[in-house]
């Protein structure tokens, strides 16, 4: 009975342990296959670093060139795109420009004291009235385009203030057609011309153009000091010529100016 069952038992047992081996057999082979191609993948996709190949020059330089290239492409569109000026720059250059015009004005009227030949002549006695009132008497011959005129008129402004109640300050603009006679009867080349008149009338003597404050001053102070001659007499300095005059039309026959 046992034999008999030892007969029976042992071909199905042999077949089944020999279907086990080819399955046990395949399967190591093909997890020794997939490990292999794991392996050879992950050596495939990392290269080693002293694998890559050295650059050579011509490589380097076509390289340099292509980055030149792209950079002077880029350039040249920047420049051909157009640019628009800035709202709060174009503000702010407005308003300096504003700054600096108003700032160059009031650094003009301060530097020739706040004094205009315009406030001069405002302040001038008439030509007639100082003739006889019985005062010595300064004429200026002026314009309003005299560079030089303009730059004395602070100067002469502060000895009028001195010596207005004493001298008579006459300003006679050679613009002005109505002082044509005076201008050929005080032999007018250059302005601005001072002439100095004693009580009668009489010129005494004449400065022209830039000169130290001093001068004028001294001749003043002859003049309300009633002395018969003034210390500087004829005297001539840098001055701007009558023949340049813009000679106009009288709007008040009446104006001295």
């Amino acid at each position: 009975m046992a034999s008999r069952c030892t007969g029976l038992l042992l071909p199905d047992l042999r077949t089944s342990l020999a279907g086990f081996r080819r399955r046990s057999t395949t399967a190591s082979s093909l997890s020794l296959r997939c490990r292999g191609r794991r392996r050879l993948g992950s050596l495939a996709c990392v290269a080693p670093p002293d694998s890559a190949e050295p650059q050579t020059d011509e490589q380097a330089a076509k390289d340099d060139s292509a980055v030149d290239k792209a950079e002077a492409s880029s350039t040249s569109q920047d420049a051909g795109n157009p640019t628009f000026p800035n709202k709060d720059l174009s503000r702010r250059i407005a308003l300096v420009s504003t700054i600096a015009a108003v700032g160059l004005f009031a650094y003009q009227r301060l530097d020739f004291g706040g004094v205009s030949l315009k406030d001069l002549a405002a302040n001038a006695t008439p030509y007639e009235e100082a003739l006889s009132n019985g005062k010595p008497t300064v004429v200026e011959f002026y314009a309003d385009w005299c560079e030089v005129c303009r730059e004395l008129a602070p100067d002469i402004y502060k000895v009028e203030q001195q010596y207005k109640d004493r001298v008579n300050f006459v300003m006679l603009n050679v613009d002005n057609t109505k002082w044509e006679q005076e201008l050929d009867e005080f032999g007018v080349e250059g302005i601005p011309h001072f002439a100095f008149l004693d009580k009668e009338g009489n010129e005494e003597g004449n400065v022209v153009g830039r000169l130290p404050k001093q001068y004028f001053l001294d001749n003043v102070v002859a003049l309300a000091s009633g002395e018969p001659t003034v210390p500087h007499s004829r005297v001539v300095g840098q001055f701007s010529s009558a023949e340049s005059r813009k000679v106009h039309q009288v709007v008040d026959p009446r104006s001295h100016g």
